[in-house]
């Protein structure tokens, strides 16, 4: 009988995965649409904060995306999801979910913003088609004093991110998502 119960990681590996994402996923579905709007003008207000440059490109993208609470985390296989608020011209049009999905050495756990601009009206329509993928952190850069100066559009798009906490270790391949929700 003592037989029956085996360890088995890759059913643990696999639990934690889920047990993690549906955490994510779920701490995200709460939110409305007035709490979105308001976080993603506070993530706003920090990524200028840290680089006074990005005023500039706030004010000259054609349109962006703010995801102002994005929860990620991984042990082998990774996930993030998080909700955000899209302005064209400045002014709100609707909201986005991000979700990611990552594979290969990763561990821990972390909370980040992200911005997405768009460049032009055909960017920001892929964008709203559902037809923008975005590989796992491969253009996105981190937000620093001056890092928005030598920034440049690529395929229409560019990407900044900005750690809130926590820690994670990750050498993954993978992709983010988007689904867009007009208001």
């Amino acid at each position: 009988m003592a037989n029956q119960f085996k360890f088995n990681p890759g059913f643990i590996v696999l639990f934690s995965f889920f047990l993690l994402i549906s955490s994510v996923v779920f701490s995200q579905t709460g939110s409305s649409n007035k709490r979105i709007v308001k976080d993603s003008k506070l993530a706003k207000s920090e990524f200028i904060a840290t680089d006074k440059l990005m005023t500039t490109l706030f004010d000259n993208a054609y349109a962006y995306v703010i995801f102002p609470n994005v929860g990620k985390g991984g042990l082998g296989v990774g996930g993030a999801s998080g909700k955000g608020a899209v302005y064209q011209r400045g002014k709100l049009i609707g909201t986005a979910q991000l979700t990611q999905i990552t594979i290969g050495f990763q561990a821990g756990g972390q909370s980040y913003r992200e911005v997405i601009f768009f460049e032009s009206e055909n960017d920001l329509d892929r964008f709203k088609e559902n037809n923008i993928e975005l590989s796992a952190q491969a253009s996105a850069v981190a937000v620093t004093e001056g890092a928005a100066g030598n920034a440049k559009y690529k395929d229409g798009v560019m990407i900044f991110s900005q750690t809130k906490g926590g820690l994670m270790y990750e050498a993954s391949i993978g992709g983010q998502t988007f689904k867009f929700r007009p208001l």
